[in-house]
């Protein structure tokens, strides 16, 4: 039985029918990630022995029905900038390199409360700034399918993870693409609700107004599932929102008669790969051959997303970064005459390059004398974007797009050219600034072998749209596991790793 190549939902109910347990599980899970680590650097924290002291106590509640749903006892990789309780929690940062927070995140208790099993934080850009998680203090993160180009951003952690089969799903968060993005460059499958579905309680923000966790996985299925648990109101966090429905597992029908499709002519034009193009085109006309309805149409202000989305983005930033100061929690720098020396060497050396430039970026359009022709221009572009994306919706059901204009690059390729990674999120961006769910589900790959992903939008709240067209989508499109995985099937060990401070600690704690 190769627990490691089932998806989230089969391993779940191996568990529940008692055909193997949560810790036989956890092991497994464990032994792959040893043996991927060492080339893929999925994860900063991996948690062996709490993983394996909370199988016991999961199987206990599963034998005697506290624990029933359908993750009960399946492990869960968790992005390392959602709080964890006495778990490290770095953003991948050296300023939080020491961090253990003393609550967890609402996304994190909610998936605990169904009996999952977080056996470890994964790797990020630094401060979730960045499209590739080459930004990261701990070190570049590889993706699976080919381990010279990145793995996409900022969750490349968690996608990495779920591609290269270290868990079977993984939580991450979208600012700007940052679940999408890396989902495609992987071949995974990843949500970004609508904004305010899943708490932001317990997630380190980059932009406020922008963040939302959400789910990746290796199929539609388990994505929808991991929704349905973690999404919830939350009084705690004021930009939640009570919903009356959150049954998404029930839009895995694969039923697109009828359904309205949209496709913006902006978004294939100049500049997206002719395969990546030629891919998602047929994924489409599958879906019109199985009844849907397909039109092009003008999805208008495109080209001033992206000026939008990094001025909002970096504002907001440049405020939430501030607590970082060395004071109450986090790295602070020796030697410093005085208070305000002590700030300025604690953010100099704690913060990256990029998160430093976007910190300036923020504290730059928010100045006196730019914040009215900078940061409030930027907003009311968001506005128009956002009726924009209104009045398509009066036409379509879901809108079609791809997750990025390539597939993955080389490492190395895109930090020479920060403008130039800016603009690889052309198509993502305008969904976090319209507060839209959308979903990547993977279509193919290029003649290189790299996955190519396929970005369905829907309107507020309507989840259950995307996620039966991307179900439909998924039956026509064969998932195929990268070589890496093959190579590493049965190369089990007997330790687990954990980062700290940017070095490699081994435990042996899986033969308990």
């Amino acid at each position: 039985m190769d627990i490691c190549s089932m998806t989230a939902l089969e391993l779940g109910e191996k568990i529940r029918h008692r055909e193997l347990s949560a810790a036989e599980a956890v092991r497994a899970y464990l032994a792959r990630t040893e043996a991927a680590e060492p080339e893929i650097n999925s994860f900063v924290t991996v948690d062996a022995e709490g993983a394996l002291r909370r199988a016991q106590e999961v199987q206990k509640g599963i034998d005697e029905g506290i624990f029933s749903g359908p993750l009960a006892g399946v492990p869960v990789a968790v992005k390392d900038n959602l709080c964890t309780r006495g778990l490290l929690t770095t953003c991948s940062s050296k300023i939080l390199s020491d961090f253990k927070p003393t609550f967890s995140a609402q996304a994190v208790r909610n998936l605990e409360k169904e009996g999952a099993i977080v056996i470890g934080k994964t790797n990020m850009d630094e401060f979730a700034m960045g499209s590739t998680t080459e930004t990261s203090y701990y070190g570049v993160t590889r993706n699976p399918w080919n381990t010279s180009h990145v793995p996409g951003g900022s969750s490349g952690g968690s996608c990495a993870a779920v591609a290269a089969e270290e868990c079977p799903f993984a939580l991450g968060s979208d600012t700007g693409g940052s679940i999408r993005q890396p989902s495609s460059f992987c071949g995974v499958v990843g949500i970004k609700p609508t904004y305010g579905t899943v708490s932001r309680y317990g997630l380190i923000a980059y932009g406020s107004s922008l963040d939302q966790v959400g789910p990746i996985a290796r199929s539609v299925s388990d994505c929808a599932a991991v929704l349905e648990v973690i999404a919830s109101h939350d009084k705690k966090d004021s930009t939640s929102i009570r919903r009356e429905d959150y049954d998404f597992t029930r839009a895995l029908t694969g039923d697109v008669k009828g359904m309205r499709i949209g496709i913006p002519k902006d978004y294939f034009g100049e500049g997206l790969d002719s395969e990546v193009k030629e891919h998602i085109l047929h994924a489409v006309k599958k879906l019109k051959e199985e009844g849907a309805v397909v039109e092009e149409f003008d999805l208008s202000l495109v080209q001033y997303a992206i000026p939008a989305y990094y001025v909002i983005a970096s504002a907001e930033a440049s405020s939430n970064l501030a607590r970082f100061d060395g004071v109450k929690y986090g790295y602070r720098a020796g030697n410093c005459d005085g208070l305000h020396q002590m700030y300025k060497k604690t953010r100099s050396e704690g913060f990256g390059a990029e998160v430093k430039r976007r910190i300036m970026l923020g504290s730059f359009v928010l100045s006196a004398g730019y914040y009215d022709a900078c940061y409030l221009k930027a907003l009311r572009t968001k506005a128009l974007i956002k009726q924009a994306f209104d009045s398509a919706f009066e036409r379509y059901d879901i809108i079609v797009a791809p997750s990025a204009p390539t597939t993955a690059p080389k490492i190395g390729k895109s930090l020479s050219d920060p403008l130039k990674m800016y603009l690889g999120d052309i198509y993502t961006v305008s969904v976090n600034l319209a507060g839209l769910p959308g979903i990547t589900v993977p279509v193919g790959q290029d003649k290189k072998g790299l996955p190519i992903g396929m970005q369905l939008i829907g309107n507020c709240f309507e989840e259950k749209k995307i996620i039966r067209a991307a179900y439909a989508v998924e039956q026509m499109c064969e998932y195929k596991a990268p070589k890496l995985c093959g190579e590493l099937k049965n190369s089990a060990g007997g330790k687990s790793t954990c980062r700290e401070g940017g070095r490699q600690v081994w435990r042996d704690s899986m033969r308990q």
